[in-house]
């Protein structure tokens, strides 16, 4: 396929280029330049007015709770969300695989109209969890990250004792592995040393949610005598999830020892949480992802991400920051982050991208492209989304 005469957002930078062809063969970008030349048999289309820019990447989400949106809404955190005891574990414990399977796609659909074209998916519920995903999933063009666990959790005092990983949960943790690409471990308040250490031993993507709350970092400090972020950094973890009320020395040290942080800012918000600190994660040398967390406390809407984090930063720290880092979060740096081909228009990496309309009513005129994207586009911009070289949502 050529597409022609078209603006890109190219590389790891996001350059700017207004106008320009661009090749996808085998569902990668092949070619991306201004005189590509095309053989007669392959598709051509010409796309002035439109803009490309990189399919977004959904870091981290919980979509396994996305049929109990709002309920618990004046809840604490834990009563919310804790993987033991919150309203979220038992939603999803007594709610039929159907009703959650029904929910659940309803997410991905949504996703994919707001243009996200991968997803980072904490999944609960074992090995279950995982196949009824991977269900959901398996006529759906969506890219996925399935992290799984499995559902074992310690108390304080496990904690504090350094209760090692059972042996009779060996053969459970195997089984889910061969089955997803990593897992996603609900924290280190919830797991002793012991056991975060033999999760490190595992070798495909391992993450954790980390400094969520403050409530959470005095626990740690409480049971352990360590910051939650020590903690967690025992599991070797490929990221860490959060790290809202991480300190500077838990920032320099994830920037030594990890591929970045995925932050989500609009769910900390909605706990009455907060939100990070990205202009310390930033200086500490963190490479930063976005994610929208769990379906049950905040919409899957990448665009209100950015858009949130953007101007609330700015106006808690009254400093200007340039749009195009917080579009990098959404697209460059979930796939760095994932370690994956995705999230950037480049020659030899995965064509999944979105096509905006520089018409729309929202963005004419474009002034300054990364702006308009993080606070003015939307849903109803978007004119196509394309995963893997083929258009699988609207038209061009």
């Amino acid at each position: 396929m050529l597409i022609k005469n078209i603006s890109v957002l190219s590389g790891s930078d996001l350059d700017f280029i207004p106008s320009t062809n661009v090749q996808i063969q085998n569902k990668k970008f092949k070619r991306i330049q201004s005189k590509t030349t095309s053989n007669n048999k392959e598709e051509s289309i010409d796309c002035e007015g439109l803009l490309l820019i990189p399919g977004f990447i959904n870091a981290h989400t919980h979509i396994g709770d996305s049929i109990g949106k709002d309920v618990t809404l004046d809840s604490s955190v834990d009563k919310k969300i804790h993987p033991v005891f919150g309203a979220k574990s038992k939603i999803l414990k007594n709610t039929s695989q159907e009703n959650l399977a029904n929910f659940m796609k309803n997410t991905c659909y949504s996703m994919i109209k707001k243009g996200i074209t991968t997803f980072a998916d904490f999944r609960e519920g074992g090995l279950d969890g995982v196949i009824l995903l991977q269900k959901v999933l398996s006529d759906m063009p969506l890219r996925s990250i399935i992290l799984g666990r499995i559902e074992y959790y310690q108390g304080s005092l496990e904690i504090k004792k350094n209760t090692p990983f059972p042996k009779s949960k060996i053969h459970e943790l195997t089984a889910l592995l061969k089955k997803c690409d990593g897992i996603g471990i609900s924290g280190a308040n919830e797991n002793s040393t012991s056991v975060l250490n033999y999760y490190s031993k595992t070798t495909k993507i391992r993450a954790i949610h980390s400094s969520e709350t403050k409530q959470s970092t005095t626990k740690s400090k409480k049971i352990t005598g360590k910051s939650e972020t020590t903690r967690a950094l025992s599991l070797k973890p490929d990221f860490l999830v959060h790290m809202t009320y991480a300190t500077k020395s838990d920032l320099i040290a994830a920037a030594k020892t990890t591929r970045g942080i995925v932050i989500c800012p609009r769910a900390n918000s909605s706990l009455a949480e907060g939100i990070p600190d990205i202009e310390l994660m930033q200086k500490a040398g963190c490479t930063i992802a976005l994610g929208t967390d769990n379906v049950m406390i905040n919409s899957p809407d990448m665009f209100r991400e950015m858009d949130f984090i953007w101007k609330t930063t700015m106006g808690i720290n009254k400093k200007r920051i340039d749009p195009k880092e917080i579009l990098k979060m959404a697209t460059v740096n979930g796939g760095k982050i994932l370690n994956k081909d995705i999230g950037i228009i480049q020659c030899g990496k995965i064509a999944d991208c979105i096509f905006l309309d520089k018409h729309a009513l929202d963005l004419e005129p474009m002034h300054n492209p990364y702006a308009s994207i993080v606070h003015r586009a939307s849903e109803s911009t978007i004119k196509a989304v394309m995963i893997g070289g083929e258009i699988i949502h609207g038209k061009i």
